[in-house]
Order: structure tokens, then sequence, then C-alpha cells
């Protein structure tokens, strides 16, 4: 069922979506508990978010994707605004520039770009011919480097590669060339050496060397993923249980409440509890990929695919992270990891998702 018919109004929602996500932060907010070591402030203040983030989604998932269609630039380009005053009036926080202070709370721009550069780059793509052709590709591949670059530099290496690869999903959907795909994937790794030594930060080399032998500095740089892989393998396969995990309560384990919470999930919850958050994060996209295969059009169907695989890639990406597989880039775990813009981000991405998929009705323009 798409939605609940009144006499006056309906509501569209997806309720395998709706709950699933549910569940999920339900799960966040249990996890959150422990991994802070009880710290009420920090549990109500994502349970606020929760609260916000699903009302929001059901908010968002009511317009005709018409009206995501015509707001498509306006909504980009603020966004990219915002980056800005960030980068140049917002509060320094360990180094970075990311942020804008609202007071009660401070939002990050550039974790909202990863979901309006897709539904700006569908909108445009959809007014040309699919598959798209090289001339095609120009502009969005121009605006894709240009955000990049402009995230890089708060600076956000993590969500900067996130927003790189939300644009290039769309170009991938959108029927991108094989042939073109090839030749720029060869020019990539052609200009790796280049790129190392003048767009990677000391630090951001430090944690790419880390990932290739973490053993080199086990008490420095190394510190992270040493901690959390001793973390998750010495979860077993049930875990220590709830709130008895070693590593995030004697702080062998930094930002056990942001980045690396899944080691905490790991630690107190074992395989077990790994594999019922993943399964639950697999359902989520498969659903996603679903409705994106029966969607009306396809602006719809761009949109969906897109943001199903940005929010896949975030998972991939964190646990990837975590395990030692990835280098470390400051990647939130959805629904999960503390902090209010990734994680209304999120629930703005999935009221957009439904809205596009729960809408059958074709309106001509």
């Amino acid at each position: 069922m798409r939605f609940l018919d009144y006499k006056i109004f309906r509501i569209y929602y997806d309720p395998y979506l709706f709950f699933s996500i549910f569940f999920l932060s339900t799960l966040g907010l249990f996890f959150l508990y422990s991994a802070s070591q009880g710290d009420l402030s920090i549990f109500l203040k994502q349970s606020a978010f929760v609260v916000i983030g699903l009302g929001l989604m059901m908010l968002i998932s009511q317009p005709d994707p018409q009206v995501y269609f015509s707001y498509a630039n306006g909504a980009f380009f603020v966004t990219i605004a915002l980056i800005i005053i960030a980068i140049f009036f917002g509060p320094t926080i360990n180094g970075a520039n990311r942020w804008i202070d609202l007071g009660v709370t401070t939002i990050q721009p550039s974790e909202f770009c990863k979901i309006f550069l897709p539904v700006f780059l569908s909108a445009y793509l959809v007014q040309r011919s699919l598959p798209i052709n090289f001339k095609s590709t120009l502009i969005p591949v121009l605006i894709i480097f240009a955000c990049f670059m402009l995230v890089s530099l708060q600076p956000d290496l993590g969500t900067a590669t996130l927003i790189l690869l939300s644009g290039l999903f769309i170009l991938f959907l959108a029927g991108l060339n094989w042939r073109f795909i090839g030749i720029s994937f060869g020019v990539f790794i052609l200009s790796l050496p280049f790129l190392w030594n003048n767009f990677l930060a000391p630090f951001q080399k430090q944690r790419i060397a880390t990932l290739l032998n973490p053993e080199s500095d086990p008490f420095g740089s190394g510190w992270n993923i040493a901690q959390s892989k001793i973390a998750i393998g010495s979860g077993g396969f049930f875990g220590k249980g709830f709130g008895e995990g070693t590593q995030a309560n004697l702080y062998f384990l930094p930002e056990s409440e942001t980045d690396f919470i899944f080691a905490v999930i790991g630690e107190e919850f074992g395989l077990f509890g790994i594999s019922i958050l993943m399964l639950t994060y697999f359902f989520i996209f498969f659903r996603c990929i679903y409705l994106a295969i029966t969607a009306r059009d396809r602006f719809c169907r761009l949109v969906i695919g897109s943001l199903s695989l940005v929010f896949i890639s975030t998972f991939v990406i964190n646990v990837g992270m975590v395990i030692g597989i990835l280098p470390v880039v400051g990647m939130p775990l959805p629904f999960i990891s503390q902090g209010g813009s990734s994680i209304i981000s999120f629930y703005i991405a999935f009221g957009i998702i439904v809205s596009m998929a729960s809408h059958k009705k074709l309106i001509p323009r």
C-alpha cells in the first residue's frame, strides 16, 4: 500500500521503508546510549533529531515529484551558498570550517549537498536525450568537480568523496558511455601522483599510509583502526552485552559515538548484532532499487537510484573504514552515528525517494 486515502487528502508513504528506517533509528538510539556510556544529554538530543527527521520524512513524501523537479535548481544553489558561508563565516572546530552556528545547534550544509546534487543533476539530465553523450556530460562533470573541491576546502575529504560519488552515480545511471568511463578512470590513475602532491593535506596522506601499514604507528595514526579491530574481534558471536564493551567504556576507542560506533556494536552485540544491522541496511537498499525500477518516469528512477546508492555507499565506507580496508575519512554510520545534519539529510533523502515512488500519475510538462 502506498497511501492512506481519506475523504479530503491522501497520505503517501511506503510501509516497508518507514518501518525499517524507524527500526534502524531505534537501534541507533539504543547503540548510541551504550557508546556514550549512558550520556542522557547525547541520547535526548539524538532522539529529538530522530523525531524531527521522521516527521520531516513523512512531510517531504507528500508533494508530487514535479515539485522537486521544479525546485531542484533552487535547493542545490542554496546549499552551495550555505557551504560557502560555512567556509568563510562559520566557526572553526578541530581545524575545519564545515558548520553554521544557529545558536541552539549547528548545521553542516555539505551533508545536504550529497542529497540535492543528485536531484539537481537528475533534473538537468532528464531534459537531455538518454543515454547521455559527451556534450551532455561535460557540464555535470564540471559541477561535480566544483562541489568536490569546495567541500574539500573545509576540509572534509569524507563528505567530499561522497558528494563526488553521488554525482558519478547519476552519470552512470543516466547511461554514461563505458568508453568514457574507461578513459576517465585511466586519467584518474595517471593523475594520482599530482593529486597526492597538490590536493591532499598531510594528515590525509598519513591516513592513507596508515591504511597500507597500520602497524607502522600503532600508538599514533594507527591507533583508531587497531582499537576498532580489537573491539570487533573481541565481540565474538553474541558480544559482551549492552554497555559491557571495554574499548569504548575505557576510552581506548576514539569517536565511539560517531565514526567508530560500528566497532562498539561489534564488541557489545557481536556477529549476531552486526548481522541484524547489515540485513536492515541491505533490505532498505534493495527496497529502494525495486522502487526505482517501478517508478513512473526517468527523473524518478534517476533520483531514487542515486540516493539509494549514496545511502548504501555511506554504510559501506563507514564499515570499511572501521575494519581497516578503507582509509579513515570521517564517515558517519547512517541513522546510527551521533550528528544532526547527517541523520536529517538521510531522512530528507528517503522522503524524496518515497515521493518519487508513491506518485504514479504522470503530470505533463
